[in-house]
């Protein structure tokens, strides 16, 4: 039996100790935090999107970073095993809402957190609350090869350990206590970490009449990211207008796929297809109907049935077609405009928002220095790493919790 520390009391530290005790394990959990499992509480919205029921194929789509890394840990602790452990082990019933989203039945992302409190204690796991890990102790062997030794506290207190299991989470909602300090660890003992970046983020874009459409929710548009005519990512959904730019969650998935374009100084544009269901040609018959039952109406009073009050005035805008014309003088030109605007009302990003509004990380501890099998590091012995420390990343729906749950246990029942 060997003695496990476990750096974090997150989703992927708590999943990480649940492995290791199965196995019989001495495990211990060192949480800067007064609590366990601070971070899921607010995920979610405070209901906590454990994972997602979909098949594995979807899973594995929903990857953004690093998806065949994932291989050996999802299929060492599923979906549907997490769904299970939560439903048995943890007595915490769950349901499955649109897009294959689990939540606990209750709605209360607390009782996600007791569930796994309540399995810490049964397997005799050791949890000690508000101790700031600042390092990780390391030995030289007599053949050349590094291994860990323990911990050492910001108060200089060292800790002996056999195993060590970095789970510190990335660096977004810090007051969780994900400040980044897991990448130090790992810098320190030789490991490459990837450019940390804010993802699933809303975007501040350079274009005013975002600004002007605060508050603005659109639903059931399409959205499409491009790089320089290169299409990005496109997805259909629902967007938000705010005070900076746009939001919402076919933006938020978009962001994961731009960062590290946007971090690279590239330029970023954006098309909204405000009426995706139909085609140009379509939507040109819509807009003559809608013309033809008054022709003597001003364009700029035409457009009521076709799009939200507050939109018509940056249309009408953007269009460049004289408010006051009426609509049975607007010509072909004219109308193959206002469709082409339609289709892809133009938006340009100027940068993502902060770390502070990010749900995730992006970037962390290479996927080249861990072992996909066991999680453990390539360079140091009995170091391992789990959940967002590591450069993996999904989009929203229950994915990155299910990479944390997936990458803690396996690091867990893997150590030696």
């Amino acid at each position: 039996m060997s003695n496990i520390a476990i750096i974090g009391g997150g989703a992927a530290g708590m999943m990480a100790a649940i492995g290791a005790a199965i196995c019989g394990h001495e495990v211990h959990i060192y949480e800067k935090n007064e609590k366990l499992g601070k971070k899921i509480y607010i995920t979610g919205k405070g209901r906590c999107n454990v994972t997602n029921a979909s098949d594995m194929d979807t899973l594995f789509k929903n990857i953004v970073t690093n998806p065949k890394f994932m291989y050996s840990a999802f299929y060492t602790l599923s979906n549907d095993a997490v769904i299970s452990m939560f439903n048995d082990d943890m007595s915490v019933p769950t349901k499955v809402e649109r897009g294959n989203r689990v939540f606990p039945s209750s709605d209360k992302s607390s009782d996600i957190i007791f569930g796994l409190t309540r399995r810490l204690k049964e397997l005799g796991v050791h949890i000690h609350l508000g101790y700031n890990v600042a390092d990780v102790a390391i030995k030289q062997l007599d053949d050349g090869t590094k291994r860990v030794s323990g911990i050492k506290l910001s108060d200089g207190e060292i800790i002996e350990a056999d195993n060590i299991i970095v789970a510190t989470g990335g660096f977004s909602y810090q007051t969780t206590g994900s400040d980044g300090a897991g990448y130090e660890f790992a810098k320190k003992t030789g490991h490459t970490v990837t450019d940390i970046l804010p993802a699933l983020v809303p975007l501040n874009t350079k274009e005013d009449y975002a600004r002007r459409l605060q508050g603005l929710s659109l639903k059931n548009i399409k959205a499409t990211f491009y790089n320089k005519n290169k299409e990005i990512y496109s997805e259909f959904g629902e967007m938000l207008f705010t005070h900076f730019g746009v939001s919402g969650p076919v933006i938020l998935s978009g962001s994961s796929y731009i960062t590290k374009l946007l971090n690279k100084g590239e330029s970023i544009s954006l098309k909204i297809d405000l009426k995706p269901a139909l085609s140009c040609d379509e939507l040109d018959d819509r807009i003559l109907r809608d013309f033809s039952e008054n022709l003597n109406k001003d364009f700029g009073n035409s457009l009521g049935k076709l799009l939200p009050a507050k939109l018509i005035p940056i249309i009408i805008e953007l269009s460049e077609i004289n408010p006051h014309k009426k609509v049975n003088e607007i010509t072909r030109e004219e109308r193959g405009r206002l469709v082409e605007l339609l289709k892809g009302l133009p938006l340009n990003v100027a940068s993502t928002r902060s770390f502070n509004e990010a749900i995730i990380t992006q970037g962390g501890v290479s996927v080249k220095d861990i072992n996909p099998a066991t999680m453990e590091s390539k360079h140091i012995n009995n170091l391992y790493f789990a959940g967002e420390i590591i450069d993996i990343d999904a989009l929203t729906g229950g994915y990155n919790l299910q990479l944390a749950w997936s990458t803690g246990y396996l690091a867990g029942i893997s150590v030696k």
